[in-house]
């Protein structure tokens, strides 16, 4: 049992591990997105982990573009598991963002998952620390109009959840959306694995997320996880999407708890 356990561990991380000499940038663009007179909207989702030597500066790649475009774009951090069987487990980590990063790379005809990945808009993807290519799909993306526009209202956040309206424009069929807890900030010392004695900041991680039925205007809540400590910054972000997980709309706004 224990050698199959290890044998499992094994094909995980080589499914996983980030190979650069494969040609992973996608050039598709979202033909979903027509112009219109809806906000643009730039979704960045990074796959990453604590465990990876080669995500931190994706990590704070990540931020910089946060800090230079401001409300322009909607940065989210995916810490992934695959790595956890390393040596160090990221507490961030959840599978169903493997799950969410594997379902990308099938539709991407991706060979595998690789980190530090960078999704936009759900149709393209980059090796998530290379800075030319983020400011270049950055700069590209923000020309295209969204398909639909997101409004929330009526924001209220209790100690363990944040309940809210919304109502969206534009064609919703065959749609869903997708509700993200974002944690701006958190700073942790890495004991082991690759990262093993470094400190690391990670910025703009989904804590938490789940899906709703997406209608012209509704109501829905999602639960605050213990993992946020009472005095941390948080967002939510709504986002719409389509059956190909192509991003159509999107807003965020930050909240206190």
């Amino acid at each position: 049992m224990k050698n199959k356990g290890i044998l499992l561990g094994l094909l995980l991380i080589s499914f996983a591990i980030t190979s650069f000499s494969i040609a992973f940038n996608s050039e598709a663009v979202p033909e979903v997105l027509p112009v219109n007179e809806n906000q643009d909207v730039v979704v960045l989702e990074l796959y990453t982990s604590q465990g990876c030597s080669s995500c931190p500066p994706a990590d704070v790649l990540l931020d910089k573009v946060k800090n230079e475009y401001g409300e322009d774009i909607i940065p989210l951090s995916y810490h992934v598991d695959y790595w956890n069987y390393i040596g160090w487990k990221d507490p961030f980590s959840k599978a169903m963002f493997t799950e969410k990063q594997t379902a990308y790379n099938y539709k991407f005809k991706n060979r595998s998952n690789y980190t530090p990945q960078v999704v936009v808009n759900g149709v393209t993807h980059f090796v998530g620390s290379n800075s030319l290519e983020m400011y270049a799909k950055i700069n590209t993306f923000k020309k295209l109009k969204s398909m639909n526009k997101l409004t929330l209202s009526n924001v209220k956040v209790d100690a363990e959840t944040i309940n809210f309206d919304y109502k969206i424009t534009g064609d919703v069929s065959n749609k869903k959306l997708r509700v993200v807890l974002v944690l701006d900030k958190r700073v942790t010392e890495v004991k082991r694995g690759e990262n093993r004695n470094r400190t690391l900041v990670n910025n703009n991680i989904v804590v938490a997320e789940k899906y709703l039925n997406l209608k012209m205007n509704d109501n829905g809540a999602i639960r605050i996880p213990d993992i946020v400590n009472a005095n941390e910054k948080i967002a939510l972000v709504l986002i719409s999407e389509n059956s190909e997980f192509d991003i159509t709309g999107a807003t965020k706004i930050n909240v206190n708890r």
